[in-house]
């Protein structure tokens, strides 16, 4: 079973409005039309059994609209090997009524964005929130390192997701591009010794640029087999999740990347979904 742990889609009335607007603050091109339709499309083609969605509420008012939506997905989850992830925002007040309600509704886990959401990913208003969906055994998935739509800005970095660690305690705590978009030494540094998990999306190979000239050829570079392998080798596969960020990367790029590691089947299958399976429950 194959399992993408982090895609994002958008409602159909904005999805080529908002990808226009990404596209060009990122450089970088799209493999989808950002919408569910597209998703199911992409993975039909590419052989994904499950994909799990990832929504961030850029504001606290849109907290709970957003998961309603999640919900709306969900309850297709049977039919069409989709399942959304919640969302919250570090603002909003009633995170811990919201988280419950959450888990009743069956979620397995909630994203975060701490650059979308302009707050530090070890702010307390996060962890109040990492506090409570520990308890009620909920994951959560964070962006990490830097953001290519931001450049500059790193409001997770493997330092700060020490931090959540220390102060919350073992908890199901993914963080997104291999530990820390373009941090990877830090990663390994900072976080080889916590039970962290990690997801591939959108970091290994090199970035699927705009033909705008707007990088140069080293700009380009993600994580290398050499590179990928000594995260690989310090975290183990047991942590490490197939994920794509979808639209922002076709799944058979970083699949036929990990199929070529010089690493045991075996550990390729838990990568590509067995891990996932596992901490999905599914």
């Amino acid at each position: 079973m194959v399992i993408d742990i982090h895609t994002h889609i958008f409602p159909d009335k904005i999805a080529e409005s908002t990808l226009d607007k990404l596209r060009g603050k990122s450089h970088s091109k799209t493999f989808t039309d950002g919408t569910l339709y597209g998703l199911m499309a992409s993975m039909k083609k590419f052989g994904v059994d499950v994909s799990v969605i990832l929504p961030v509420a850029t504001k606290p008012e849109q907290v709970i609209k957003i998961n309603d939506r999640a919900t709306q997905i969900n309850e297709n989850f049977s039919e069409v090997g989709i399942i959304s992830f919640a969302s919250i925002h570090p603002d909003f007040e009633g995170y811990a009524v919201e988280l419950s309600r959450l888990k009743n509704l069956g979620f397995k886990g909630i994203k975060v964005h701490p650059v979308y959401q302009g707050t530090d990913i070890d702010d307390k208003n996060f962890l109040r929130i990492f506090y409570r969906a520990a308890e009620l055994d909920l994951i959560v998935l964070t962006h990490a390192g830097l953001d290519i739509g931001y450049p500059g800005v790193v409001r997770c970095t493997p330092k700060m997701s020490r931090h959540v660690v220390e102060e919350v305690g073992d908890f199901k705590f993914i963080l997104a591009h291999m530990g820390g978009w373009k941090s990877w030494d830090e990663v390994l540094n900072e976080l080889a010794d916590t039970n962290i998990f990690m997801d591939t999306s959108f970091s290994t190979g090199k970035i699927p640029a705009l033909d705008d000239g707007y990088y140069n050829a080293n700009e380009l570079n993600l994580l290398d087999a050499e590179n990928f392998m000594k995260l690989y080798k310090t975290f183990g596969a047991d942590k490490i999740l197939f994920g794509t960020d979808s639209p922002w990367m076709s799944p058979n790029m970083p699949m036929d990347f990990i199929k070529s590691l010089p690493i045991s089947e075996d550990d390729k299958n838990k990568i590509l979904g067995r891990n996932a399976e596992e901490l999905l429950t599914l």
